[in-house]
């Protein structure tokens, strides 16, 4: 009942019945929000340390992997090339025998002849093969292959909110509206 309310002419002896106002039940601390805010915290820094985790120990880790990979695959590749040209050479190479008379001698007639056979060495004779030929062209290729850079995407495009920001002012950002929550709250309570 407000005071504007009460009429007091005409009603004498009787009694009102005066409520009293009592005040509003203080807000008791919103345990709910502090533990909502507290999990969302927690989710945010096991975030984080994931993602440190990612890029100090798993990134570093990936790309010596990969980088042993390449080397292998060249050195692979170095050996194959080697044997291919070992190989043409071996398949040139034609050793041709000698028949050299042996001259007469006192304890040996003269009608008999020995054949010697030339062992070979290791000069190459050159001829024209067309084998060889085409193996020198196919080295020639993969050569020209592997010289070749072929342009590949490398990183992601720098577009959007973050790359503008950063991750330092994304952080900061959220920091700040962490505080300034708290900060209602706690003016919310005060009054």
């Amino acid at each position: 009942m407000a005071f504007e309310d009460l009429d007091t002419e005409g009603t004498e002896g009787q009694e009102y019945e005066v409520e009293e106002q009592t005040p509003p039940p203080e807000e008791s601390s919103n345990r709910t929000f502090i533990t909502i805010a507290a999990i969302l915290g927690g989710i945010t820094l096991l975030a984080l340390l994931c993602i440190a985790l990612y890029a100090l120990i798993l990134l570093p880790r990936q790309r010596a992997q990969q980088e042993e990979r390449i080397a292998a695959i060249n050195a692979q590749n170095t050996q194959i090339a080697l044997v291919i040209t070992q190989t043409a050479a071996a398949k040139a190479f034609t050793a041709t025998p000698t028949v050299t008379p042996v001259p007469p001698t006192a304890t040996r007639p003269a009608a008999t002849a020995t054949s010697v056979v030339a062992v070979p060495t290791n000069t190459v004779v050159a001829t024209v093969d067309p084998r060889t030929a085409t193996v020198s062209a196919l080295l020639t290729q993969a050569a020209v292959v592997t010289q070749t850079v072929l342009p590949t995407s490398t990183a992601l495009p720098a577009t959007g909110f973050a790359e503008d920001v950063g991750i330092p002012g994304l952080l900061g950002l959220a920091v700040l509206l962490i505080v300034v929550i708290f900060l209602a709250r706690r003016m919310r309570m005060a009054n």
